[in-house]
């Protein structure tokens, strides 16, 4: 009897979705039916938390055998000590040049490309019928379009997608060689004024978001886009449009060449099953997989003999982005790279709404970059920390022993331990959940370093923090001015949550109002909706364009507002959807309160003929402020960490200056090189600042009483 042959489990990430995901399985099954000893288990990880789940699994042998990730990360990978290098298939002889270029470091190869994604042009074939020569000839088209319809739509405001006209003008975003930022100078500013004035003509809608893209182009309002294939998954099939490279500019003659990201097949070097690991990282580049990577996963992929496949070789989408990619710049794989965009993108959202001059605007993005790349504190001996830790520990040991010396404090002891029986088990709940995290990260704002790879450095991060890293003190996104715009954001919310909740509530609580159950439930719709949801739809509410809010002031005769062109109108967008999402609460705790405030204290008022304001000052308001006090401040704790209407609505524009500290705090640890001990040590502040503020709002409310 034949023996019974071992399996294999093989664990593979991704941060795929949709059609990509299904193809992803297909070829997980395809490889079992090849290797029946070999089990694929796919982990689909959310691609926000993708890069820091790698850093930290892999390390300790916890993370997959094979992911798949985007090019970009590699020399940070190859850094950390997180991926292998690997053999190519047959010598990369099945494979696109360029994207094997992205896979290599230093003559070694770190991967194997899967598949390439880059923009190219969409043309709605219903209103433009050729294509055009030049980039240029698209704004031509305007007078002979129907009303309505604009003749361009792309994310303007974003430098991925800039970096093709930027490229075209002969700029760059980047300078791999010396990891310095190169989005300024003549060039940059020739390509941004271009674009400025596509805007100001009307050429390409302000403002437009991927969504908006995808809408304006999916609903036939704009006759070409510039997106990349997750466009092509979104539109109908009614609707007739073909996809071309980006051509060429007028002015230079020289051909748009965007970015170009390949996907890649990384083995881990901690893998588990490096051989088996290796076969699969090939066999995902392999001819059959990639035609079903690309006829299922809408992928432009990497290995060439799959293009002879007939019914790739007709889809004309993928023909053309293959087409696109083989133009394009393979996005440097320098660490610095990544930070480049936040920097740049904020620039290009200043200059092209005009907020500052186009020099000013780079020179400002130049100085962020500057600044999120300048050389990490001196590394500390952590020695002095230690002892002092265990100082403290001792002088704890002794305290207790002289307490339990005590025959009071025994006896005290014993009569408790029954109640500590039952509390035992809330008591660890909080330690885990609760301490336990709260210390972690306090032990974390000691360290300092990029990319998860930290080192001691004692108080340095509070030190650069609170000198506001060596700057003016209350310049644009120091910790004095974005601890002020905190403080400002929580009064103005706290207070219009009160003033509207308890209005409501003294209106909705009148015995002679009809419908007051109906008027209750639909004033609670804006707290059960989930905030995201909410604060999407109000970001929409405020596009300059194409929002509600500038269409009802159209309609007043009024100009469209750019609302986060100046803080004080952004920040009236943020506080306009948060007392949205906040005020029901207030209303909901008003009116339990004034339900139980007797009906006798308002008819001896009535005798005495007191007026409604002297009863609601007299009667109300004396016994509904100490029941609200607990309510105000949970909604102040709230509000002071309400991360999703900043991040979402305003995005902290215009140039951060209304972010908030947890957005602040937010950016160092996901968008600036994953510096987790700076971004730590603005989280201990955070909780030591609301700390001190709930103990002053329970003092007040003590004195009042």
């Amino acid at each position: 009897m034949p023996r019974r042959q071992r399996t294999q489990s093989l664990f593979v990430w991704h941060a795929y979705r949709g059609d990509e995901q299904r193809a992803l399985i297909e070829v997980a099954r395809l490889a079992h039916v090849a290797r029946p000893d070999v089990d694929i288990e796919l982990l689909a990880i959310p691609y926000d938390a993708y890069a820091a789940k790698l850093e930290n699994a892999i390390p300790h042998g916890h993370g997959p055998d094979v992911f798949i990730d985007a090019h970009e990360r590699l020399a940070s990978f190859v850094a950390r000590d997180l991926i292998a290098s690997v053999p190519l298939p047959d010598d990369g002889r099945d494979l696109e040049p360029t994207a094997l270029d992205a896979v290599r470091l230093r003559h070694r190869v770190y991967g194997i490309p899967l598949a390439t994604k880059c923009v190219a042009l969409f043309l709605n074939t219903a209103l433009v019928p050729t294509d055009p020569e030049t980039i240029d000839d698209i704004a031509d088209w305007r007078p002979t379009l129907p009303r309505g319809v604009s003749p361009l739509v792309y994310e303007a405001t974003s430098a991925y997608v800039h970096a093709a006209f930027l490229h075209a003008h002969g700029g760059a975003l980047f300078d791999a060689r010396t990891g310095r930022y190169a989005f300024i100078g003549g060039a940059a500013e020739r390509s941004v004024a271009h674009v400025q004035r596509w805007l100001r003509e009307g050429v390409v809608p302000q403002e437009a978001s991927g969504s908006l893209v995808t809408q304006l182009f999916a609903s036939g309002r704009a006759a070409a886009a510039i997106s990349g294939p997750w466009l092509a998954g979104d539109l109908s099939r009614a609707l007739s449009y073909r996809v071309v490279p980006l051509p060429s500019l007028r002015a230079t003659r020289a051909s748009l060449r965007p970015f170009a990201t390949v996907e890649t097949a990384y083995v881990s070097s901690r893998a588990q099953q490096p051989q088996t690991a290796r076969w699969f990282a090939h066999f995902l580049a392999s001819r059959s997989a990639a035609i079903v990577r690309a006829r299922l996963g809408r992928q432009v992929v990497a290995t060439r003999s799959a293009w002879s496949d007939p019914d790739l070789a007709r889809d004309s989408v993928l023909v053309a982005f293959r087409a696109a990619a083989s133009g394009a710049i393979v996005m440097p794989t320098h660490p610095n790279m990544r930070l480049a965009f936040e920097p740049a993108n904020r620039a290009l959202r200043r200059a092209l709404r005009g907020d500052v001059s186009i020099p000013e605007a780079l020179t400002q993005g130049a100085r962020r970059f500057d600044d999120a790349t300048r050389p990490l504190p001196t590394r500390r001996s952590p020695l002095y920390a230690l002892l002092a830790l265990g100082a403290v520990a001792i002088a704890l040991c002794f305290a207790a022993l002289r307490r339990l010396r005590t025959a009071a404090f025994r006896r005290e002891l014993r009569a408790s331990l029954p109640a500590y029986r039952y509390v035992a088990h809330a008591v660890v709940a909080i330690v885990l959940l609760v301490i336990a995290p709260l210390t972690m990260g306090a032990a974390t704002s000691l360290f300092a370093g990029r990319d998860g790879a930290l080192s001691f450095v004692g108080l340095a991060n509070y030190w650069d923090i609170l000198r506001a890293r060596g700057g003016p003190l209350f310049a644009s996104g120091s910790f004095y001015a974005v601890l002020g715009v905190t403080v400002l954001w929580t009064v103005a919310n706290i207070t219009l949550h009160v003033v509207l909740g308890v209005a409501l509530a003294l209106l909705l609580s009148r015995p002679a109002m009809r419908l007051r159950g109906l008027y209750r439930v639909l004033l609670i719709v804006p707290w059960a909706v989930p905030s995201y949801v909410t604060a999407l739809a109000w970001k929409g509410m405020f596009h300059r364009q194409l929002g509600a809010i500038n269409a009802v002031v159209t309609q007043l005769g009024g100009r469209p507002v750019e609302w986060f062109s100046q803080f004080s109108t952004a920040f009236a967008a943020n506080l306009a959807t948060n007392v949205w999402l906040g005020f029901p609460f207030m209303m909901v705790v008003a009116l339990g309160i004034l339900s139980t405030i007797p009906r006798d204290l308002y008819e001896a008022a009535d005798v005495d003929g007191a007026s409604a304001w002297q009863r609601f000052r007299h009667v109300t308001w004396p016994l509904l402020r100490p029941a609200m006090a607990p309510a105000v401040a949970m909604g102040a704790v709230w509000t002071f960490n309400m991360f999703n209407v900043i991040f979402l609505v305003s995005g902290g524009e215009p140039d951060g200056e209304t972010e908030i500290l947890v957005t602040e705090a937010y950016r160092w640890a996901f968008t600036r090189q994953a510096q987790y001990g700076y971004a730590a040590a603005y989280a201990v502040l955070i909780f030591g600042i609301l700390a001190l503020g709930a103990r002053g709002m329970s003092r007040a409310g003590e004195a009042t009483r």
